[in-house]
């Protein structure tokens, strides 16, 4: 007797701790293909591809590439008509934690250093990027006109005074 209540107390206790395993392994195994999705950056999917403006004084160039799921590399340069690069960016739009960061880096300006702009909006049409402690700009705002054109502007204080450029652009 003593012998069946020993081996009904191993079993019961082996059948509940290959229970509590399964359990535990269903649990990673749902843990393991949870996807982490990106809806902020999701948001800007129409800043890719190309986009330019060419005027009398030059070409206005924007590139955006989608580097993964929550890092989009872009970079803009102006070339004048006499085949001088006078101004050139590099960008990276990057969402961690839900939240939409706008990082770029200007050849002599900042030191060099990269300047952060968060996400303060959007809406289907525009989003906009701000860092109120930057000299100027801090606000970096993206229009989406139609599927083909977009106008980039960058807006703030300069010399004391409200000072905003637009920059107008058409998809390749």
């Amino acid at each position: 007797m003593k012998q069946q209540i020993t081996l009904a107390i191993v079993t019961t206790f082996l059948m509940l701790t290959a229970c509590k395993k399964e359990t535990s392994t269903d649990i990673s195994t749902t843990e393991g293909t949870t996807e982490k999705t990106y809806s902020n950056i999701e948001k800007a999917n129409w800043f890719l591809g190309e986009w330019a403006n060419t005027s009398n004084e030059g070409e206005l160039t924007e590139r955006w590439k989608k580097e993964n799921d929550s890092v989009f590399h872009g970079e803009s340069y102006f070339v004048k008509e006499n085949k001088d690069t006078v101004f050139a960016e590099h960008v990276k739009l990057w969402e961690a934690n839900g939240k939409l960061t706008y990082t770029v880096t200007v050849p002599n300006q900042n030191n060099g250093e990269a300047v952060d702009f968060e996400m303060t909006s959007s809406t289907t049409n525009q989003i906009v990027f701000e860092n109120p402690k930057h000299d100027f700009p801090n606000k970096i705002t993206y229009n989406k006109v139609g599927n083909d054109s977009l106008v980039a502007e960058i807006s703030g204080i300069q010399k004391g005074k409200p000072a905003s450029e637009k920059f107008a652009m058409k998809k390749r």
